[in-house]
């Protein structure tokens, strides 16, 4: 009789769903233990439904900031078109019921195709049992809702249990006034002043979100200025629209306490200031869902911050235990959990397999307008980690982007002097997870700008300011070499 691999999967967002469908394609037994709902808390409660949110203040970003200069005319409730007021509104609660049934149904496509490939999926919470047995297994015991529990042989067994909002002590959400950016999706109503404490990526977008559809937007950074882990001249560009479109941005303000005070909420800074809003969003990060894992015992390596230690393939520091996503801390992408998720199943099982290299790695912040960025950063340049030539155009002179109304952003490509091989780039732009692709494949491909400079691009497009850019940079590579 054929002996079958058998692999237990820990959580079932990105990084767990993604290895199970590798593992099963490559023969494998099967099972995935999950307590919530496959897709994690990216489908469930975070990058799925934020981005559906973001989705429908887009619209309203896009008709506001745009509508007059295109010549449309609105009129409210009346046929006569020099009406001069308009009403343009969003009914929050009919937003949310979406966004909840968008993501219930991802989830439900994601599961019918885990089980369709042949893997079983369980409900419940799994920990590991002790150490490696002679025999090369591992032991997972599964604790389900009602307190039974079931244990499974693994010869590998992978944890993807990701992460969850982190707290201030005296900032507890209530889920009414004081939110997580799990909870949101519970409002009913558009909050009328919002605080956001947080801003890092998740403040950054729900701010610009929440302001696009109406509310009345305090952003709280306890850093000099917003998105301070992004570009710099992307974060300057996000933060004068911010400011420009009405946002209280209050830079080197850390929140110290959010309490309710009726049906207002107060949060305290650290300098002693008091601002009140009708609603206060958490966004001070996360925490990975590591503990009561049995982590310790199974001799896996855990860092300070909670966070499994990971080498390139995904592999512990215990043989047959792997771990991917949001609980490594590598980086919190769903992209990067499910390509950790994938390596780790390719790696045990003896497949191919490429290590993962984070400076192939694009990612995209979804405010408005979009910043995507991949390889090198200008932080890299600035401080010396590689020599790289640098070009930034701005989409003010791009012919596409005057017609669509578009004022803000940039295309910014880093190259190598002497090759030019393109190391890394930033896109500035409405869709700019779009318009990054073909620099990250530039990028993953050691292509150089000449290669770029010389590929049809549409006319007119935003793209071509990619094109652009690139041939800015032959020019200066070429006048640098004479």
């Amino acid at each position: 009789m054929e002996y079958v691999t058998r692999i237990v999967i820990i959580g079932g967002g990105p990084g767990g769903y993604e290895a199970a469908l590798v593992a099963a394609q490559l023969g494998a037994e099967v099972t995935v233990v999950d307590c919530d709902g496959l897709g994690g808390a990216s489908v469930l409660t975070d990058c799925v439904p934020s981005k559906t949110l973001i989705a429908t203040a887009e619209v309203m970003t896009t008709f506001d900031s745009s509508y007059e200069e295109l010549g449309i005319i609105v009129a409210d409730d009346t046929p006569h078109i020099d009406t001069p007021a308009r009403v343009v509104g969003v009914d929050l609660g009919k937003v949310n019921r979406r966004v909840k049934r968008l993501a219930l149904a991802q989830s439900h496509d994601i599961t019918a195709s885990v089980t369709r490939a042949g893997a079983r999926v369980m409900r419940g919470r799994g920990r590991l049992d002790g150490q490696q047995a002679l025999d090369g297994s591992r032991k997972v015991v599964v604790r389900a809702a009602d307190g039974t529990e079931e244990t499974l042989v693994a010869d590998a067994v992978l944890i993807a249990t990701g992460g969850h909002p982190r707290e201030l002590p005296d900032a507890q959400p209530d889920g009414e006034r004081i939110l997580n950016w799990t909870q949101v999706y519970d409002l009913d109503e558009l909050p009328d002043e919002l605080i956001v404490v947080g801003s890092g990526v998740t403040g950054a977008e729900f701010a610009g979100a929440y302001q696009a559809l109406g509310s009345r937007v305090t952003l709280v950074s306890s850093r000099d200025r917003v998105l301070p882990g992004e570009d710099p001249d992307a974060a300057g560009v996000l933060e004068d629209v911010f400011r420009r479109r009405g946002m209280n941005v209050m830079a080197r303000s850390r929140a110290q306490s959010a309490k309710r005070v009726g049906d207002r909420v107060e949060v305290t800074l650290a300098d002693g200031r008091v601002i009140t809003g009708s609603h206060c969003l958490m966004a001070v990060g996360a925490i990975p869902n590591s503990d009561g894992m049995g982590l310790e015992e199974a001799g896996v390596k855990v860092k300070d911050s909670g966070h499994i230690w990971t080498d390139r393939v995904s592999r512990t520091s215990a043989p047959g235990v792997y771990a991917a996503g949001d609980v490594t801390g590598v980086f919190a992408l769903a992209s990067v959990a499910a390509m950790q998720g994938r390596i780790a199943m390719y790696h045990f099982l003896g497949d191919a397999v490429t290590p993962l290299n984070l400076k192939t790695v694009s990612s995209n912040v979804f405010t408005d307008p979009e910043i995507a960025t991949v390889g090198y950063s200008q932080a890299d340049v600035d401080g010396g980690v590689i020599d790289a030539r640098v070009v930034k155009l701005p989409l003010l002179r791009n012919p596409r982007a005057k017609m669509q109304g578009i004022r803000d952003g940039f295309v910014k490509i880093f190259c190598r002097p002497g090759t030019g091989i393109v190391v890394g780039g930033v896109v500035v732009s409405p869709r700019a997870s779009e318009l990054i692709h073909p620099i990250s494949i530039a990028v993953d491909n050691n292509l150089t700008v000449e290669q770029i400079a010389n590929a049809f691009t549409v006319y007119p497009s935003l793209s071509g300011s990619i094109a652009e850019v690139a041939r800015q940079l032959h020019t200066r590579k070429t006048d640098g070499d004479a």
